[in-house]
């Protein structure tokens, strides 16, 4: 079940974050919120609002072989977003994939 979860909300063109309550949650969260996302274009998990978050941080470390929060994807890869960001990468990544206005 947290499998299929996870995968319905990965997608192409699309930015998601997986998300508990956390201060690297919110930074990032603050992050890409100042970005002119497409509609429906960026989605924030709370997989603590999920009654198997243990079942979703478990899939997640499959997929990225890391357990910390927060979880961001870009299309379907994932990434450190803030170390991109520190880069000056992020805008590219999120340009590539279309999300952007």
């Amino acid at each position: 079940m947290a499998q299929a979860f996870v995968n319905s909300k990965i997608q192409s063109g699309k930015v998601i974050m997986f998300n508990p309550t956390c201060p690297y949650c919110t930074r990032t969260q603050e992050l890409l919120s100042q970005l002119p996302f497409k509609q429906g274009l960026l989605e924030f998990v709370d997989i603590t609002a999920k009654g198997d978050t243990n079942e979703i941080q478990d899939y997640l470390q499959q997929l990225t072989e890391a357990r910390m929060v927060p979880q961001v994807f870009i299309g379907k890869e994932f990434t450190a977003l803030v170390n991109i960001h520190e880069r000056g990468e992020l805008l590219t990544r999120i340009k590539q994939i279309r999300a952007l206005q």
